[in-house]
């Protein structure tokens, strides 16, 4: 049997996983089209968005990580700990409800890409995607399946492509990024909602601290038992991962909207709802290339993010109960744990095949994130600055400021929307 690479003696791209793999999957076909709607229409408005959800995301996303790692378990099964368990339930209940849809909105995504690039029915390779990814997540390892997650994160390069393929006025670019021209219309904060929930993802809190337990079986750290000096080596190793994966993930976003905002908005074409109608409309605009990495990265982009949506809710929902759960254990040995993972893509699938408006679908799917995100991170919180929980390793630096900045933007997006909705 190979024995494990200590972690010191590994290279950079080696260290990389669930930080690069978590951001990656961020940027699926709903937040595709949440991005190509921003851009299509309101042009460059919404590029601050991005600016200023970069460092709330990655600090966030550090939280979710150093709680699994540090305890060695996912994030409800600390919840579990400190906070009533009707609280811990109806907020996973929200989480799976919301992942469901989500796994709906790229399915059918990924279907309509596939037909436009070969023809034929989109439903039929929603399912396929949908039953493929699955079998992939029951039958395979997590040591083997984690190489291949980290491979699809190079179809994100697709979206730099673009961007560069088109004819861009990069002051106007800038301008937008660093001074945001803001709006009191209900339309504009849903799209605000729609762009941090779809960026600031409960799920992704749920799957990098499941991973982190899972790459730490894998290594046999244990590093947090061991030394202190191994400690604030595995923290650090842990934040160069999620600061390469979360500004990554933006940095793609960015281009989205930058692509969509150079020619959808700009020919006049600002009523994009989906993903793989952005990439339609590119087509005679942009030209045939433009759309061709488009489309194809929709269906790449979907292969990564529909595991991370069912493994997700399957780890949360295991954590709750107290169940096994690991992509490394076989289904006999985590039967609730992949009946939870099943059950979500299953019904991702059949959400997918029916007459239900896709674009409805992707859209409240978002805001949906972008509502549960703020109790789920504020739960969070409490872990991570628990002694109760995390001993020694509680947060109390910068990353305790920004992790409640991230909360409280998150709840005041809401708050905006709302009052939008009242005043407008």
């Amino acid at each position: 049997m190979t024995k494990p690479v200590p972690r010191h003696r590994r290279s950079l791209f080696n260290l990389l996983g669930p930080g690069l793999i978590t951001g990656a999957a961020d940027d699926d076909p709903s937040g595709i089209a949440t991005y190509s709607q921003a851009g299509a229409q309101t042009g460059f408005g919404l590029l601050w968005t991005v600016f200023l959800t970069t460092p709330f995301m990655t600090a966030i996303q550090i939280i979710s990580a150093r709680i699994g790692a540090i305890t060695g378990r996912g994030i409800a099964a600390n919840a579990r700990t400190i906070y009533p368990r009707p609280l811990v339930l109806g907020l996973i209940a929200l989480l799976c409800g919301a992942n469901a849809i989500n796994i709906a909105a790229d399915l059918a995504a990924m279907g309509e890409a596939m037909q436009m690039l070969i023809g034929g029915p989109p439903h039929l390779y929603a399912a396929a995607f949908g039953l493929f990814c699955l079998m992939l997540e029951v039958f395979i390892s997590y040591r083997r399946y984690a190489p291949y997650l980290k491979g699809l994160t190079l179809a994100l390069f697709a979206y730099v492509a673009a961007a560069f393929s088109v004819d861009v006025p990069w002051a106007d670019v800038f301008t937008a990024t660093f001074i945001p021209r803001l709006s009191f219309s209900p339309d504009y904060w849903f799209l605000v909602v729609a762009i941090l929930g779809t960026t600031i993802s409960p799920y992704l809190f749920f799957w990098q601290a499941a991973e982190e337990v899972e790459e730490d079986k894998l290594t046999h750290s244990r590093s947090f038992t061991r030394s202190p000096q191994r400690a604030q080596a595995r923290l650090k190793e842990i934040s160069i991962d999620t600061w390469i994966g979360m500004v990554f993930s933006n940095l793609v976003a960015f281009f989205i909207i930058v692509t969509t905002a150079a020619t959808l908005h700009k020919g006049g074409v600002t009523d994009i709802q989906t993903a793989s109608q952005a990439a339609e409309a590119l087509r005679p605009i942009a030209g045939p290339f433009t759309f061709f990495v488009f489309a194809a990265g929709i269906i790449g982009t979907g292969l990564l993010a529909v595991p991370v949506l069912a493994g997700s809710a399957a780890y949360a929902v295991a954590d709750a109960f107290g169940w096994r759960s690991s992509l490394e254990l076989t289904v006999m040995k985590a039967r609730g744990f992949y009946l939870i993972l099943g059950g979500a893509t299953c019904l991702g699938i059949l959400l997918a095949l029916t007459r239900i408006d896709p674009i409805k679908l992707l859209l409240w799917s978002a805001v949906i994130n972008g509502i549960a995100a703020a109790p789920i991170m504020a739960m969070m919180m409490g872990i991570v600055t628990s002694k109760r929980v995390l001993g020694d390793y509680t947060v109390k630096t910068w990353l305790a400021w920004v992790g409640w900045g991230a909360t409280g933007l998150m709840g005041l997006t809401v708050f905006a929307l709302i009052a939008s909705l009242f005043l407008g």
